[in-house]
């Protein structure tokens, strides 16, 4: 599904918001994002999701989304001077950047959409 066009994000973000980046292609990674978020079907897209998808767009752009990830090292070690560090990672952990968080910040009313929260007293 296509949340969002080129012509969207340049109203939304201004033209040259691709700086070097393939404007078609970070479109093209900003819908599949969106398309693996458990968002509702809509009728209509509303504007916070439109937003939400310039915003993952801009990351794309970048290079900022999608990036190459270290697999296989999960932990490392230094020792200089009798004083030693070790630092231990997760393979799969990421930087989340800015422009995803305000992104999931914009979607969250529609993420939690179909669900029952159940307050116990």
């Amino acid at each position: 599904m296509d949340y969002i066009t080129v012509a969207q994000v340049d109203a939304l973000l201004g033209a040259g918001w691709a700086g070097t980046g393939d404007p078609a292609r970070a479109v093209l990674m900003a819908n599949t994002w969106l398309s693996a978020k458990p968002l509702p079907a809509f009728e209509e897209i509303p504007a916070a999701v439109v937003q939400a998808g310039a915003e993952i767009a801009r990351e794309a752009a970048s290079g900022a989304l999608y990036g190459a990830s270290e697999t296989g090292v999960l932990s490392k070690s230094v020792e200089a001077g009798g004083v030693s560090s070790s630092k231990t990672f997760s393979a799969t952990a990421r930087t989340v950047t800015a422009g995803e968080s305000f992104a999931m910040a914009l979607l969250a009313p529609y993420l939690s959409a179909g669900q029952v929260r159940l307050v116990r007293g």
